[in-house]
């Protein structure tokens, strides 16, 4: 691997030679796969023992892969039984579970594609509430995408820069700021990481990280804590940047227990802040580092924006889709907001930071139940995919793994004769991949076309990635 010589004369600087000597032959090897399962969709399943080759010890939900399947072809994945992560990223993970015991509002703040979003909806306690933005309008799409099949309700996807959060008046007991960085510690996934280096593209990143984490720090409740993260190695985008939110912010750095024989890396040089570095090589996974601030209890509170409510919104609040509820289980927990011509169901405890939280670009909120199409409601996909999807509502038709895969690539379907007219649940391996609209000779596939699997390859097998246990 070709690496430009200031970022190796600046490794060697920070790791000694022979830690960078490590890190640089690592960068040659093939990177380690890794899944992590969702703890409640992938009850009775559990990793194919032929495609095993550990555990991932930071998270309970983490395993690694002998090898890379073809992950496309797994209806599982679409289902949302599991998502493909990288290990070190699944760190986040043992923060929240070691620090976080209480309901939280937490805000992941350039959160595509969704990896980290998803396992803090996992690992957050009952009652808690994430909102998770993406910046930039087509990789907010997939992180929809991804929360959507993960299938919790208390979280909201926005496509916004920070400054917009702070006109909303919103604020945040939990912050995670995963930075745009320089990616060195993804040389070995991405080629074009190499390619785009620069020392100017540190320090661009630098200023960049700066900025966000400021203004992340103005979202941040008194007490609160931020964490921050990068895919980087460097010093200027890590533990200088670490230094400079003590020193300016006033933070806190919080010590996080961890365990020798992971291969965790802690700070570098002189500095005597606890942060957490993981560089292949040494720890069983990509380059990332974390540090975790937590912000004075005695800091200013500023004052959240009192929620004023519009005719508009008043009117969108109590709209006569009650046809929808019984859809839903626990269905006298939420209120319904026609948004956009799509049914909302909202947790009820949440419905007024919605409304104060309007003013962004929302792409998804709670429970996307239903669409309004003519005199119709329709059951949207993302119900299918819910963990509060009242399954006994809706006919279920089993899907074999051919009929799934064409399923997922919007093909024609033929449901079995017995089937009734409307609309059904199709299912795999018991998990629901979405709906079909039973006509009689033949059922309209309502998979949604923006997801659908695009090409045309067949395997010969099933990848069973995840067996029946």
């Amino acid at each position: 691997m070709d690496l430009p010589a200031s970022f190796t004369s600046h490794c060697q600087e920070i790791m000694g030679d022979q830690l960078s000597h490590r890190f640089f032959s690592a960068l040659s090897e093939e990177p380690p796969v890794s899944i992590r399962l969702h703890p409640l969709k992938s009850s009775g399943l559990s990793p194919n023992p032929s495609l095993l080759s550990g555990d991932v010890p930071w998270c309970k939900e983490g395993h690694y892969l002998k090898t890379r399947p073809n992950f496309t072809f797994d209806p599982l994945l679409h289902a949302g039984a599991y998502y493909v992560q990288d290990a070190s990223s699944m760190f986040i993970d043992h923060i929240l579970r070691q620090h976080i015991h209480q309901p939280v509002a937490m805000l992941d703040l350039c959160a595509a594609p969704g990896g980290k979003t998803t396992a803090v909806l996992s690992a957050l306690p009952q009652g808690s509430l994430v909102f998770a933005n993406e910046p930039i309008p087509l990789r907010a799409q997939i992180l929809s995408e991804n929360i959507q099949k993960w299938g919790y309700e208390h979280v909201v996807v926005t496509n916004n820069y920070p400054e917009d959060y702070l006109r909303t008046g919103l604020t945040f007991d939990l912050i995670l700021t995963d930075v745009p960085c320089s990616g060195e510690g993804m040389f070995r996934k991405d080629a074009n990481a190499i390619t785009e280096w620069s020392p100017q593209g540190v320090e661009t990143c630098r200023r960049l990280q700066r900025e966000i984490v400021e203004t992340a720090w103005k979202l941040l409740r008194p007490g609160g804590l931020l964490i921050y993260s990068t895919c980087t190695m460097n010093i200027r985008e890590n533990e200088e940047n670490a230094a400079w939110m003590i020193q300016e912010l006033g933070a806190t750095p919080v010590v996080i227990d961890t365990s020798e024989d992971w291969g965790i890396t802690h700070a570098f040089q002189s500095y005597d802040i606890p942060i957490y570095r993981f560089i292949p090589g040494f720890s069983r996974g990509e380059g990332l580092f974390m540090t975790v601030m937590q912000k004075d209890i005695d800091t200013e509170h500023q004052p959240t924006t009192h929620t004023r409510r519009t005719r508009k919104e008043k009117k969108a609040s109590q709209p006569p889709y009650s046809s929808v509820l019984p859809w839903l289980t626990r269905k006298e927990s939420y209120v319904l907001h026609n948004f956009k011509d799509e049914i909302l169901a909202i947790p009820q405890q949440w419905e007024q930071v919605f409304v104060q939280a309007n003013s962004l670009r929302i792409l998804h909120a709670g429970i996307k139940a239903a669409v309004i199409k003519g005199r119709d409601i329709v059951p949207h996909h993302s119900l299918a995919l819910s963990l509060s999807l009242c399954r006994e509502a809706f006919t279920e038709v089993a899907l074999d793994y051919p009929q799934a895969i064409a399923y997922l690539r919007k093909e024609a379907l033929v449901l079995p004769p017995e089937t009734p007219r409307g609309h059904t649940l199709l299912t795999y391996h018991g998990l629901p991949l979405g709906f079909a609209k039973n006509i009689g000779n033949r059922a309209n596939n309502l998979y949604p076309p923006e997801w659908k699997i695009r090409t045309q390859h067949t395997p010969e097998n099933n990848p069973e990635i995840l067996i029946v246990s």
